[in-house]
């Protein structure tokens, strides 16, 4: 059996480039990187949507930043101040905001008292667990006043 010619794949690195000039794509693709728990995920998104808008030379300029600083800062060991990251984004057309985490990140803990009931985060369900309940001191009835 002959095989026949099979087509190459497409670069993976380009087509990424290439889709992240779609400001929505990139904006959901920086968004999903922010949400992993490792930094470097989300680095290495600004690193990609920084070289699919011109390159570090040219967001360096927009941003009004030095060159070989956001070289740097983009580096894998990388680590960015806040104004520099805002920079960055504002130059690429982004913003930078904060949301509340989604309802099945969340989960509702009840407490052992009866009158509350507290939402936290799923990390700090054991800490809930474990932390000593208050009990509510008792109402002064308005008649003894």
């Amino acid at each position: 059996m002959r095989k026949g010619h099979v087509p190459a794949a497409v670069p993976a690195e380009k087509y990424l480039l290439k889709r992240l000039l779609d400001p929505e794509t990139a904006a959901a693709y920086l968004s999903i990187a922010a949400a992993d728990e490792d930094p470097a995920a989300f680095m290495q998104a600004l690193r990609s949507v920084t070289e699919a808008y011109g390159g570090v030379a040219r967001m360096a300029k927009r941003a009004g930043l030095n060159r070989q600083q956001l070289y740097r800062t983009l580096s894998a060991t990388g680590n960015p101040e806040l104004r520099t990251l805002m920079a960055i984004l504002k130059s690429a057309g982004f913003g930078f905001s904060v949301v509340p985490l989604d309802a099945g990140v969340r989960k509702t803990v009840a407490t052992r008292t009866t009158r509350a009931r507290a939402v936290l985060p799923v990390r700090n369900v054991r800490m809930a667990a474990r932390a000593p309940q208050r009990r509510a001191p008792p109402r002064a009835s308005r008649a003894a006043a």
